[in-house]
């Protein structure tokens, strides 16, 4: 794969999956993006591409700049860069394909603003999508000290005051989707203690498209042991609506 760059020159650490089989749909690319401290290699992730792909969808699985193993310093990464990476993404690699992005957690955050200013991005899958981004950086690291310590005492990820001044100005992402009308699936597990299942439920109230929530009793909010379900939901939402 070509290599792709954001606008700093950092390079992105892509990998693609090609649709698969008699159904393939070669003009269109799915887009997935993770969430903060994470990278395209997240299980959930590899999941969803390889079953999404062994169906006849395209994707591409992406790690934001200063995650994984792409370029930049994570003590960089917030939304509003997370937004230039993805947009440098379509630029290369959308041209003349219809664009579905799946975000996990602060990924689908970054979905949303995208898509608020960016049309190309034609449908929409958020699996436990962040929406009050303020409340969240409040309420995961209020009591830690920005350029001091550390997210989840992950020694990797250094809590910045870049990140949480970014998460604080964003806010909410409930004004960006007022006029949006792409169709948007909604997966949230029910034992989510990191991005409250309560943020799908007030995006599904504001949004004015197609639409569907779907919310997994059990689940966490990486999913684990019910990859399977979210996958089928949303290869499902993909052929109704893509």
């Amino acid at each position: 794969m070509t290599p792709t760059h954001n606008r700093h020159g950092e390079r992105l650490d892509l990998s693609f999956h090609p649709g698969q089989g008699a159904s393939c749909h070669p003009d269109h690319l799915v887009i997935l993006g993770h969430g903060v401290t994470g990278n395209k290699d997240r299980p959930l992730l590899i999941a969803v591409a390889e079953h999404l792909a062994a169906n006849g969808w395209p994707c591409l699985r992406l790690s934001f700049s200063g995650n994984g193993e792409s370029e930049g310093a994570f003590a960089d990464s917030n939304i509003s860069k997370e937004i230039e990476d993805l947009t440098a993404v379509i630029d290369q690699h959308g041209p003349g394909k219809k664009i579905a992005y799946i975000g996990h957690s602060m990924g689908g955050a970054v979905g949303t603003l995208t898509a608020a200013r960016d049309e190309r991005i034609q449908l929409m899958v958020h699996l436990a999508g962040m929406v009050h981004t303020s409340n969240f950086v409040e309420r995961e690291f209020g009591e830690l000290t920005p350029d001091h310590d550390l997210m989840w005492d992950e020694a990797a990820c250094p809590l910045s005051s870049t990140y949480v001044n970014d998460l604080r100005q964003v806010d909410s992402t409930l004004d960006a989707v007022k006029e949006l009308r792409l169709p948007w699936l909604l997966i949230h597990g029910l034992d989510d203690d990191v991005v409250l299942p309560g943020d799908s439920q007030e995006l599904y109230q504001k949004l004015r498209a197609p639409r569907e929530l779907v919310e997994i009793p059990g689940a966490d909010h990486s999913f684990e042991g019910y990859h399977h379900e979210v996958c089928t939901k949303i290869l499902d939402w993909l052929e109704k609506h893509f």
